[in-house]
């Protein structure tokens, strides 16, 4: 566990020293959970952005985008459930003065009972090789029995507390499962109490007259209620889908793991329309199709996982993350959520406006029912920066830090590398940059030795350099070279283009 922390504390130290990641406001000492993106970080969050949108609106006939605004009237939030329902469950540490989220404290204890099962799980199937029987295993085993039996009594006991609001009941649960603070080892909690997770502000030019607004918790509201005004304009048949990228707010009161939890964040999110009864055919679908999307980025499959949920949400009625195995352990990366007619339905009875679809197929109306993909863009860019970043010893004993980027989504695509500064090669390398530089995001640069801007190139994370040399004087041809092998070949200038084109579809 200490090095996966030493690996993240790597992994931040360097998104800072390359322009990937600053903690906002820094000179004045930075504000809790909020952070900037420096020049290479904008271009992979925007590269993650126009990939995920490519394979969801442009190439999908039946899926259209939206860019709803952060303010919403009051009334949305009471429809959707956020105003008395978007709350965490906390509880504080008397000792150390930190605050929880209760379920988080109680899922963190289940966690540990299925890592024992797991282990004795692994224990076993050393001892007894290829003539091991996983499922007799753990069907049979006093202990894996056992753990089981405490893992389903919590469960059975903590998330109907948690539905019906028992707040006295998780309290006791917590003392009951001799949960301590991470910081403290104490036992020496307070009640738990809900904490609203929206942020509110005024509207209005004088303060006796501004009305109480919210900055969005979520951007799916905002295509819920323009659901007619693009299915009209955009002339739609269902199933539809409406996409949409944009910033969310959450005031949360454990906010932390750097990019992983956060109190400004972006999300990417489709609501996908479908006729009532036809939702988990389409959840079952788009469950399926987000994940070959994750690999379609070259990330290998063990590192994600999906995470079935137990406790649904008031709108759902079948939900299943995408969980990421971060430095910090798996988490949620994605959501796919069959979010019924709730929406449509309670905006509908909230506003006094039908929200129906005519369905000219079995000439009815109906709310359509709707299946959510909601990935954040955030947490993507960590995953992607946590998987890209490497330390390698090379074979004349000295060693790079690279981050091995998937070439689609680096911020540089081809550093223009002069070998020197003089002899005409800065001209000629300012030719070559100039031929590519509308395609493609290219970085030209001459200071320092050729070895060091390598180097440098690696930890940025750009796929391939190209470097002009006395050569390229006589023929015409530069050397590329490729970040991940090292290995150099020549190429004419003519064929740099096709080259890059071929190179970075990879």
């Amino acid at each position: 566990m200490a090095s996966n922390e030493e690996l993240f504390r790597k992994i931040i130290a360097h998104a800072k020293e390359y322009g990937y990641i600053f903690p906002s406001s820094e000179i004045y000492d930075g504000l809790s959970a909020v952070y900037d993106y420096g020049p290479f970080g904008v271009e992979l969050k925007n590269n993650i952005k126009e990939y995920w949108w490519k394979s969801m609106v442009q190439y999908h006939e039946n899926i259209v985008g939206l860019d709803t605004a952060i303010f919403m009237h009051p009334t949305v939030w009471k429809a959707s459930g956020h105003v008395d329902a978007f709350n965490d469950p906390m509880i504080d540490n008397k000792d150390s003065k930190k605050r929880y989220r209760a379920d988080v404290l109680v899922e963190d204890h289940i966690l540990k009972i299925e890592e024992k099962i797991e282990k004795e799980v692994e224990k076993a199937s050393k001892r007894f090789g290829d003539s091991f029987d996983e499922k007799m295993f753990r069907e049979t085993n006093p202990r894996v029995q056992e753990n089981v039996r405490k893992m389903d009594e919590i469960k059975q006991r903590f998330y109907p507390a948690l539905e019906c609001n028992d707040l006295v009941d998780v309290k006791r649960l917590i003392e009951e499962l001799g949960i301590v603070c991470p910081v403290s080892g104490s036992r020496n909690w307070t009640d738990v109490r809900q904490f609203s997770l929206m942020f509110s502000t005024q509207m209005g030019s004088v303060n006796e007259d501004a009305s109480a607004i919210f900055l969005r918790p979520e951007t799916a509201q905002g295509i819920f209620v323009n659901f007619l005004n693009v299915q009209k304009s955009a002339r739609m048949k269902i199933p539809f889908g409406i996409a949409q990228i944009g910033k969310a707010f959450r005031n949360e009161i454990v906010a932390r793991q750097f990019l992983f939890r956060m109190r400004e964040f972006e999300q990417m999110e489709m609501q996908y329309f479908v006729r009532p009864g036809e939702e988990m055919k389409w959840y079952q679908y788009w469950k399926d199709a987000r994940m070959k999307w994750h690999l379609s980025l070259g990330i290998p499959a063990e590192k994600y996982r999906f995470h079935d949920h137990e406790k649904l949400a008031h709108y759902a009625n079948a939900a299943a993350d995408i969980e990421f195995e971060f430095p910090i352990g798996f988490k949620e990366l994605e959501g796919i959520h069959s979010r019924t007619d709730f929406d449509l339905g309670a905006h509908q009875e909230y506003s006094g406006k039908k929200m129906q679809y005519f369905d000219q197929e079995l000439n009815e109306s109906y709310i359509p029912y709707v299946v959510e993909t909601s990935i954040g863009l955030d947490r993507t860019f960590l995953a992607v920066l946590s998987q890209a970043y490497r330390e390698e010893k090379l074979e004349n004993g000295s060693g790079r830090v690279i981050l091995s980027l998937p070439p689609r989504l680096a911020p540089i695509k081809a550093a223009i590398l002069p070998l020197v500064k003089k002899d005409g090669l800065p001209e000629k390398a300012r030719e070559v940059m100039d031929a590519l530089k509308y395609d493609y995001r290219c970085f030209y640069e001459e200071k320092d030795t050729i070895g060091r801007r390598y180097r440098r190139m690696d930890a940025l994370g750009t796929p391939f350099c190209l470097t002009i040399d006395h050569q390229t004087l006589q023929d015409d041809t530069v050397t590329i070279r490729d970040r991940d092998t090292m290995l150099q070949e020549r190429i004419s200038v003519e064929e740099i283009e096709e080259a890059l084109k071929e190179k970075l579809a990879r």
